[in-house]
């Protein structure tokens, strides 16, 4: 995850940061750059969904029965784990984890743990009713899909027609319930032009966040992975989009950052010092603070609907498979220094082939998604495909 904001606005975020990041009790939006590693888990509470959406990392849909997903015993269970290893966030996610009916007993339960919650949501059935619930629940976040900034592009998506207006009506409902909110945003060749216009109805509708993601080939998403893909030139295109909004837009307005590339943060750098900005050595350390850009099995874990662990939520293949919290606590898998998968992930850096090995911004992204790299491959150590920089002659740019 790279947080374009608190780079860019260092002033009471970055600097902020370096100077406390060794308290406890750190504020969700330093997470990332914490040095107590504690892992934020993405739960998928449920497979089941009322979209089916083409680029869906989980494969959900309609079709999916709740069978064989965590008990209402096993879920409070795993909340009482994770309160013991001191999780900080469960992001509460799916398929559409609305559709759990017992949703809003295990949000309250986490609440009277102390974890903090936030809620991944297509939108659609989100009403003026779930969004006060959402608030009564402790539920603290809400980030909602809008894959376009037309109905026309973003049903396709969808592949449902009403899901645009269902979705920002559903701003409207979290916002007029005291629920903050944000835009979540997969780019891809076919909504790659509604950029711009994506982020100017995310200001208006009241979105607190635009967190833009890169497709990863899971799920659904493998499907279309190469189709949808975009380009090298896209993907600098979209960043300079980003950081020319997040440079004049206050970060107390909406936060930009970005997710599945860690070496974005390599151009954010590069953009950051072409225009001299003062807080420049400040970022460059937060962002070199992180050892290696992607947090999956370290800073983030996935558990799934049926209880299965891995490094993160688009990495639920086979081979990356870290355990059940069925047969083991999560505490206990997570802190298994010598299970196989999660020492592949922690250590990978030390097994890098081709360039990313002998690459000089090394120490930023660690190497970019070894998800990707696995995909297109076969070998989780191999270069990251989507990895642009790795195209530049001569690495040069940015020094280190």
């Amino acid at each position: 995850m790279n947080r374009i904001t608190q780079c860019l606005h260092g002033k009471g975020t970055v600097s902020s940061m370096m100077k406390n990041r060794e308290k406890v009790g750190i504020s969700p939006q330093f997470l990332a750059y914490d040095q107590v590693i504690r892992p934020v888990v993405f739960w998928n509470l449920t497979g089941r969904c009322n979209l089916s959406c083409v680029h869906c990392y989980n494969a959900s849909g309609p079709a999916i029965v709740s069978r064989d997903e965590l008990t209402t015993a096993e879920a409070l269970a795993f909340i009482d784990d994770c309160a013991h290893l001191k999780v900080p966030v469960l992001l509460l996610t799916g398929g559409e984890p609305l559709i759990r009916e017992d949703l809003w007993l295990l949000a309250e339960h986490a609440r009277s743990c102390g974890i903090r919650t936030a809620l991944s949501s297509n939108g659609t059935l989100i009403t003026a009713g779930v969004a006060e619930k959402i608030k009564r629940t402790g539920i603290g976040y809400v980030g909602i899909s809008l894959d376009g900034a037309t109905a026309h592009t973003h049903d396709q998506f969808r592949n449902y027609d009403g899901a645009f207006d269902r979705a920002v009506r559903a701003f409207q409902h979290c916002v007029d319930a005291g629920v903050k909110c944000g835009v979540r945003v997969t780019l891809t060749k076919e909504n790659l032009n509604e950029l711009g216009p994506l982020i100017d109805l995310s200001l208006k509708i009241g979105a607190c966040r635009f967190c833009m993601y890169w497709l990863v080939p899971s799920g659904r998403g493998a499907d279309t992975y190469r189709e949808m893909q975009v380009s090298e030139k896209d993907i600098t295109a979209a960043l300079d989009v980003l950081y020319q909004y997040a440079k004049k837009i206050d970060p107390s307005v909406m936060e930009f950052l970005t997710v599945d590339a860690p070496q974005d943060a390599v151009h954010l750098l590069e953009m950051m010092e072409r225009e001299e900005v003062a807080d420049l050595p400040e970022a460059r350390d937060l962002i070199t603070s992180m050892k290696g850009g992607c947090s999956a099995g370290s800073r983030v874990a996935n558990v799934t609907q049926y209880g299965d662990v891995y490094p993160c939520q688009f990495a639920q293949i086979r081979e990356f498979y870290i355990g059940s919290i069925r047969e083991k606590p999560f505490s206990v898998l997570y802190n298994d220094s010598e299970n196989p998968v999660l020492k592949r992930f922690r250590e990978k850096q030390d097994h890098l082939t081709g360039q990313c090995r002998r690459c000089s911004y090394l120490t930023i992204c660690g190497g970019g998604c070894r998800v990707r790299a696995y995909h297109e491959t076969g070998d989780m150590y191999a270069d990251d495909p989507f990895c642009d920089i790795l195209a530049r002659q001569g690495n040069s740019g940015l020094s280190m």
